[in-house]
């Protein structure tokens, strides 16, 4: 014999501030450190993916932007985000921050939308940085589109460094050591006020203490920065430690 049973409603996960993420196909990396970074406490993280290539260049950065509106729109339907953060610092570049914004925008309901990019500028005019050493993992085309957006935005580069790499799978496996070791390296003897660390896929969240101990300035890196602005937008704080100078903001 079935029964059939009465219910109510309660409120939805996430019932202070709704958290958005779209991240790319080909990131093994952001979703992870989004998960130490944004709180827990009566907030909720949604993630989509968006089709991404295998090898990084302007190219197949730019043809995200015919993708990105299909991915918000994957969102569950009733949700209302605070915030919704995409992944990808070099796409951004070569899209336009607020194209990236109007897309998102188009394909889920959202306050607020942010990216690496707008991040890291939103992040420099907070500490007060002005110039900063940029340590990117990709090949020059990518790292060139995205000085310029940079430079036009008014940051000065004082020292540029590459790990020369196009394969997104090699990029996400690069070391932490070595990206520590090329970071201290490219910043040292520099007027450089910061160091930034391009690309949501690199491992870079627990090197961040290490390198502002060893240089006494900032660093930065596209996760940080992303996961930071994401929290200011919706005017929640990070309750945790060990992430450099800018989580303290």
């Amino acid at each position: 014999m079935e029964k059939q049973f009465s219910y109510e409603l309660g409120a939805a996960l996430g019932s202070e501030t709704a958290f958005g993420l779209i991240v790319l196909q080909a990131d093994e990396t952001l979703e992870h450190d989004m998960r130490r970074l944004l709180p827990r406490q009566s907030a909720a993280l949604y993630t989509s993916r968006v089709p991404s290539g295998t090898e990084v260049t302007t190219d197949t950065l730019g043809e995200m932007a015919g993708e990105l509106t299909g991915a918000a729109s994957l969102f569950p339907a009733p949700v209302r985000f605070n915030v919704v953060g995409y992944g990808c610092t070099s796409a951004t570049s070569v899209i336009g921050a607020s194209r990236v914004a109007r897309l998102i925008s188009e394909g889920c309901d959202a306050s607020h939308v942010t990216e690496p990019v707008s991040a890291l500028l939103a992040a420099c005019k907070a500490l007060g940085v002005g110039k900063i050493a940029f340590l990117s993992p990709y090949i020059e085309e990518v790292s060139a589109t995205l000085r310029n957006v940079l430079i036009e935005n008014g940051l000065e580069i004082v020292a540029f460094g590459t790990f020369n790499e196009a394969s997104e799978s090699k990029v996400a496996r690069i070391a932490p050591a070595s990206i520590r070791d090329a970071a201290l390296d490219l910043i040292n003897g520099t007027e450089a006020e910061a160091v930034f660390l391009s690309c949501t896929n690199l491992q870079t969240l627990d090197i961040i203490a290490e390198i502002e101990e060893a240089t006494g300035r900032p660093a930065l890196s596209s996760n940080l920065v992303l996961g930071w602005h994401m929290l200011k937008l919706s005017n929640r704080h990070f309750d945790g430690s060990n992430f450099g100078r800018l989580m303290q903001i």
